[in-house]
């Protein structure tokens, strides 16, 4: 067993759980000793900046279909069955496990044990087991490393089981595929075999917290960044991939709490995480510098490739996949906030990508309206890795976070609209996306009037302006913002062709009601009310 620490995991805990004669175990390795393995075992290279790449396989991405979830006397009432939380047989679960703790039993393995939730009230102690060192690093860079003191006597409230090698017999297994996730929220415990997709853990656990938080401990979790000012004043952005989360969030003048999942209690906002998994498609110095000079030794960096006859990054290439990766510890970012907890929040913005050149540059919500904009969790991408599609390409997930939510949407939206109205948080929709025109007509709006809009909202400086509210979806646009010209703050006035921006917006808001029509019967008059007018 190597141990770099006195601390030594309890044999008998293995043995409870079903590894009975494994002896080839380490425990809580560091970073570098988990990257020196990935080289010897040929799984990985170091970049010229030391940071550790590997490739995951057949796998770059999650696979929500193959995502299950145990249904039992627990989750048989309170899961929202649908796509994404999809029915798994109990005796299947205990079947799988056995097959997998079998597969695991002669080989290698790594194990870790950590916390998920920064703040003490909530925290969970994890025990994760895995089949290769870089999985392992992972979850040293993604889940809160306890101190050493703390590992004596760890019992871990939750374990995650994770074999890339191990493959289900769909025949025999339940499962759809050779590759799966399930998780059992009675017996505590997330199986993933069949994929080497790291983030299938990450987001693993926050599907678990997702169902644990809201419903034992009335917190709100969440799909969001959130980063507090040098006067504690909180802010949390919503958005989904491309929206501009974790650029708008990453603000040099504030400090960074996290930059993906959040539970908001009583009195603050903590991170459930330790550290960031963030996209490395086209990163540059400029226009990410946190991230960028986070990939050094200690970061996990997946699917990349190098530029030809070097073994420096090429950021641009997309050989293996759009979805490159790198993971490192929150520690790495030089303005992030230790602990990773900060206060009630003063504002909250929804982040879109409008490339329909419809919603409004900045406006302002109600406690209904930002209910309503919360379940759709909208945005709106161009199909252009596609030969010929040029069409925007409307996209909604619930809160922001669909596959993550085993509740009903409707459930996380009355908990934000309680806390809206009890602590008066301003709620924002900011669209990032296109303006004068959808794409291929307008432009996309400047990162640098986002930024200033963004500011003006956090120093209360749109506080004292007049606002109009949009005449089909009803959110209050302001008439001026520092720093903006405010012929842009109206996107129909940004139109020369005044009746197709009154046709595009009737489109959108169509496609709004369509989609909200299978929330609609867990959604309160409140949120029914918020929906646009056509």
């Amino acid at each position: 067993m190597s141990v770099p620490s006195k601390i030594t995991i309890s044999r008998n805990a293995l043995i409870n759980m079903g590894l009975r004669t494994n002896d080839k175990i380490h425990y809580q390795l560091s970073p570098s000793e988990l990257a020196e393995q990935t080289l010897l075992r040929g799984e990985g290279v170091l970049n010229d900046t030391g940071a550790l790449l590997i490739n995951t396989g057949k796998f770059t991405g999650r696979s929500p279909k193959d995502k299950f979830t145990v249904r039992d006397a627990m989750t048989e009432n309170t899961v929202h069955w649908n796509d994404f939380n999809i029915p798994f047989e109990e005796q299947q679960f205990f079947s799988l496990k056995e097959k997998m703790l079998a597969y695991l039993d002669d080989k290698e393995i790594w194990v870790r044990d950590c916390y998920a939730c920064a703040d003490d009230s909530f925290r969970l102690r994890l025990r994760v087991i895995n089949e290769n060192p870089w999985s392992n690093l992972f979850c040293y860079n993604m889940f809160i490393r306890p101190e050493e003191k703390d590992l004596e006597g760890f019992e871990p409230h939750w374990h995650i089981i994770q074999a890339p090698g191990f493959k289900a017999d769909p025949s025999t297994d339940g499962t759809r595929a050779e590759n799966f996730a399930v998780i059992s929220f009675t017996h505590k415990t997330i199986l993933i075999g069949g994929t080497g997709y790291t983030g299938e853990m990450k987001k693993g656990i926050f599907t678990m917290l997702n169902y644990i938080l809201p419903t034992r401990a009335d917190v709100l979790s969440m799909h969001c960044s959130a980063n507090m000012g040098k006067d504690g004043d909180t802010a949390i952005f919503f958005g989904l991939s491309g929206t501009g989360k974790t650029t708008l969030s990453a603000d040099p003048n504030r400090l960074l709490i996290g930059d993906d999942e959040h539970g908001w209690n009583n009195d603050s906002v903590f991170n459930f995480e330790g550290g960031c998994y963030a996209k490395c498609i086209d990163l540059s110095e400029e226009k990410e510098p946190e991230i960028y000079h986070a990939i050094r030794p200690g970061a996990l960096v997946e699917n990349v490739t190098f530029i030809e006859g070097t073994n420096q990054i090429d950021f641009s290439s997309k050989k293996i996949t759009e979805n490159t990766r790198v993971s490192y510890p929150l520690t790495y970012i030089s303005n992030a906030l230790e602990p990773s907890i900060g206060k009630t929040p003063k504002n909250i913005f929804f982040l879109t990508c409008d490339a329909y050149g419809v919603l409004p540059p900045i406006s302002k919500l109600t406690a209904g309206q930002a209910m309503y904009q919360f379940i759709s969790g909208y945005t709106a991408k161009v199909a252009g890795t596609e030969a010929g599609v040029t069409e925007p390409k409307s996209t909604f997930s619930a809160c922001f976070g669909a596959p993550f939510l085993p509740l009903h949407p409707g459930q996380y939206a009355e908990m934000l609209g309680k806390k809206i109205n009890e602590t008066k948080v301003n709620v924002w929709m900011v669209n990032t996306g296109w303006s004068g025109g959808a794409y291929g007509v307008g432009s996309r709006m400047k990162l640098p009037f986002t930024r200033a809009m963004i500011t003006a909202a956090l120093e209360g400086n749109l506080n004292d302006v007049e606002f109009e509210p949009h005449p089909i979806f009803g959110m209050m646009m302001p008439t001026s913002c520092p720093g903006v010209p405010s012929e842009i703050l109206n996107p129909r006035n940004t139109w020369a062709d005044k009746e197709a921006y009154d046709k595009q917006a009737i489109n959108l808001a169509q496609q709004f009601i369509k989609n909200f029509e299978k929330y609609a019967s867990g959604a309160n008059e409140e949120i029914l009310a918020a929906a646009p007018r056509i």
